[in-house]
């Protein structure tokens, strides 16, 4: 790990900027680069004044962006026509596909930015986003909050703890754990106003 963690700060202070969004891109669509793994050591830079700490944010954010946006386009102009003729046939009916498809244009909001908080998930919630069409203005602005908002935690960690990875990882963990409770209370949040607001329309 000490020489995977030497080889990503060699890497990110040899490429600088354009290396971090590459691997924030690479990170957000479906190439296993964990982000616990870059944005901490950028972070570590930040502190030693060889990078700077907003721009690091930000092209972690923005490659976070353009990774999303290949999961996106794939789901939307491949497996899109694919569902639609053969998800019959693995139980996705077109009249399920289409609730699926009503929910996420619904909620889109609420599930890319907290989606993109989450492990495994970030990876995944473009491709709900791209099969229904949202709105690129909406998915744009809600991943650039929640990736934005991971990438400002895990930078912070690096600034803060330097190249410790034992603690930068026990950190990241516990610093999950909080993104986990406030995702919760967030939706829970979201529920309520969408159920008060559906019970005063009625």
């Amino acid at each position: 790990m000490h020489i995977l963690i030497q080889w990503l700060l060699n890497t990110i202070g040899g490429m600088g900027y354009p290396g971090i969004f590459l691997l924030m891109a690479m990170e957000s669509s479906v190439i296993p680069v964990p982000s616990e793994l870059v944005m901490p050591p950028a972070g570590y830079l930040a502190f030693q004044g060889q990078m700077n700490f907003a721009a690091v944010i930000l092209c972690g954010a923005l490659g976070s962006l353009v990774g999303a946006y290949a999961n996106y386009y794939a789901s939307h102009y491949l497996g899109r026509p694919l569902i639609i003729k053969y998800g019959k046939y693995v139980l996705i009916p077109p009249d399920k596909f289409e609730r699926v498809e009503s929910f996420f244009l619904r909620h889109g909001e609420i599930s890319t930015f907290i989606g993109r908080l989450l492990p495994v998930v970030r990876h995944l919630i473009s491709i709900p986003a791209g099969l229904s069409g949202m709105n690129h203005l909406r998915f744009s602005l809600y991943t650039l909050l929640g990736a934005g908002m991971w990438c400002t935690i895990l930078t912070g960690i690096g600034y803060v703890i330097g190249e410790n990875q034992q603690l930068i990882m026990q950190y990241a963990h516990q610093a999950l754990v909080w993104v986990v409770i406030f995702s919760i209370a967030l939706i829970s949040i979201y529920v309520w106003w969408h159920r008060r607001r559906s019970s005063i329309k009625a």
